[in-house]
């Protein structure tokens, strides 16, 4: 990072210099931390549009060229090349691990799987159809009532053990939201098998017989976990960082990720785009569909289309549209009727004039929910899914922004626009 360069603001005659501030790639930015002191003046800057909050070495992307990387490795090379675990060493320590370092960290995880057997009778507290993510929120905020040994974050090493077990545990209480929704008894982690493979064991597996993964199946469901590792400062991983500011608890501030993530404008995304699917039923009424989504006074939205960062191609929906593409072929589903319904949509919106020029492009979110429902994932988990994944990344971010020596507890500012000082009447007086 570089501060070499000026900018000058002129305010009422008044020119007032702050420092540009320059990263490896990317917007450079004005720092106008000292702002307030100068002028007197604050910046307005509604949903962040034009704000840096931080510093970060974690995640990029170029929503131009359509390009997502992590710790500078292109998101197709890590999604071709490496298992999740490998990114979330990854994504934790800046660099990939070589042959020992990859074995030692998948056991160090694997020795955190379980969850402590009080913890399991806390579902018994939730409704049988509360949704998943409801449960998520409150289970992974009440894991820092049961592991309360590793909480001066300070301390290198209780970060770590704080960072492993979340990692580890998450697919745990994932798999046990389901079977409490189901009715099935919980499963046991079995550490014989790699994490994603131990994750379907625990969501698909019952104690009547023993669940053999599908190793295709399985690979299908890792690249979603790395397509979903991290993705900047979006509003999860920025209600996580703002919630670390105070120096609450790892699992309080991941708990309130998850509920972030819980919107359908942010992780529910998947789960909208799919109802979308099923309403429009079939190919031969893509057409409609389509005009309807172009009329600006319609209310039908066309899910899975256009990203608030992306402005070209989401990379991570051409690898999905593949994964898609490999899941239903080995199930023998590759006539499936949303499949086919969601090629054809992508197919018109590509060339429609219309999608074309707001460069409404698929995102992630058009095909990983039919890769989830193919895999035998309900609908309601398909967020619980997204937030198991983006752990990795939040607790990624949470630990660089403690550990930045210019961090300090999160506190926008705000435009003031209510009612200006006024005096209490006496109540007889109050017309």
């Amino acid at each position: 990072m570089t501060t070499q360069r000026i900018a000058s603001l002129s305010i009422d005659g008044k020119s007032t210099e702050f420092p540009i501030m320059s990263g490896t790639h990317g917007n450079d930015v004005i720092d106008i931390r000292t702002l307030g002191a100068k002028t007197g003046l604050f910046t307005y800057d509604s949903g962040f549009l034009s704000t840096a909050s931080c510093q970060s070495k974690v995640t990029y992307i170029d929503g131009d060229k359509g390009e997502l990387l992590y710790r500078g490795y292109p998101i197709e090379q890590l999604a071709e090349n490496c298992n999740f675990l490998e990114v979330t060493y990854l994504l934790k320590n800046g660099e990939l691990p070589n042959v020992t370092q990859k074995s030692d960290f998948e056991n160090t995880i694997k020795r955190h799987t379980m969850v402590h057997e009080q913890l399991s009778k806390f579902f018994s507290g939730f409704r049988r159809d509360a949704h998943p993510m409801a449960v998520m929120t409150g289970v992974v905020g009440a894991l820092s009532a049961f592991y309360h040994d590793a909480m001066d974050f300070s301390d290198a090493e209780h970060r770590n053990v704080s960072f492993n077990r979340l990692v580890a545990k998450l697919p745990t209480i994932v798999a046990m939201a389901y079977k409490y929704n189901t009715g099935m008894p919980f499963m046991y982690p079995d550490n014989d098998l790699d994490y994603t493979a131990n994750f379907m064991h625990m969501m698909f597996g019952t104690p009547c017989e023993k669940y053999k993964p599908n190793p295709v199946l399985v690979r299908a469901l890792d690249i979603i976990f790395t397509l979903h590792a991290d993705h900047e400062q979006n509003a999860s991983t920025s209600t996580v960082r703002l919630a670390g500011s105070s120096g609450a608890n790892p699992f309080a501030c991941i708990a309130a990720g998850i509920a972030c993530l819980w919107g359908p404008a942010h992780g529910g995304a998947n789960e909208a785009c799919l109802q979308m699917l099923e309403e429009i039923g079939d190919v031969s009424r893509v057409g409609e569909y389509i005009k309807r989504a172009k009329d600006k006074n319609d209310s039908f939205k066309l899910m899975g289309f256009g990203h608030r960062v992306y402005k070209n191609f989401d990379p991570r929906a051409k690898l999905m549209g593949k994964v898609c593409a490999d899941v239903l072929g080995e199930l023998g589903l590759e006539n499936d009727r949303l499949f086919k319904l969601a090629k054809e949509l992508e197919k018109i919106a590509l060339e429609d004039e219309y999608f074309v020029e707001k460069k409404l492009y698929p995102n992630v979110d058009f095909y990983s929910g039919i890769v989830q429902k193919a895999l035998g994932i309900p609908t309601e988990m398909f967020t619980c899914i997204f937030a198991l994944a983006r752990t990795v990344g939040w607790m990624t971010q949470w630990e660089e922004m403690i550990t930045d020596p210019e961090y300090k507890i999160g506190r926008p500012r705000q435009l003031y626009v209510g009612a200006a000082r006024r005096d209490v009447k006496p109540l007889a007086q109050r017309g």
